[in-house]
């Protein structure tokens, strides 16, 4: 199943006002952006991210057929960049959103991008109307268990234990 994260502008206070401003980035494989890696950086607005793209596969090439490698070998090391640029083509596109006036607001994970909207919506809604309610709060789950042992300090270890210090206070 797609992992989405969800990300808000800062200055919307996310809020119902905003939801609509509300962006879910799949991460994983983008295939568009391993093949026409150029116009893809460009659609999504990836300033930054085209003018390194371009920059990097340069510096790979001429470094490339200065070494004097074959054409073979500079075409295999373009097709290595470009799968490269489809595995990290999500992470570029955090990367923009938190340069920016954007934050995270959750990880959610769905059969498709309708379903992580239903289900982010859905724990939103319902994080909302909690008491106490703070926007830069993640729910992560309930407190780690603790041992009950009604108030009494922890047995006394027997003697048959075996380990470097058997104990409490032991010399060492």
């Amino acid at each position: 199943m797609p992992v989405y994260t969800v990300h808000a502008p800062l200055t919307a206070g996310a809020d119902l006002r905003s939801t609509d401003r509300f962006i879910f980035v799949r991460d994983g494989f983008h295939f568009w952006a391993a093949v026409l890696g150029v116009i893809w950086l460009a659609w999504h607005r990836l300033w930054l991210a085209l003018i390194g793209w371009i920059i990097v596969v340069a510096a790979v090439d001429a470094l490339l057929l200065w070494i004097g490698v074959g054409r073979g070998t500079v075409f295999v090391a373009d097709v290595l960049l470009a799968i490269l640029l489809g595995f990290e083509a999500s992470s570029l596109e955090r990367w923009s959103f938190s340069r920016g006036n954007w934050q995270q607001l959750d990880i959610v994970v769905g059969d498709d991008r309708d379903a992580a909207e239903r289900r982010f919506f859905e724990r939103w809604a319902a994080r909302r109307g909690a008491p106490a309610y703070d926007n830069h709060t993640v729910d992560r789950g309930a407190p780690p268990p603790t041992r009950d042992n009604g108030g009494h300090p922890p047995p006394m270890p027997h003697y048959s234990i075996i380990g470097l210090f058997p104990e409490p206070g032991g010399g060492r």
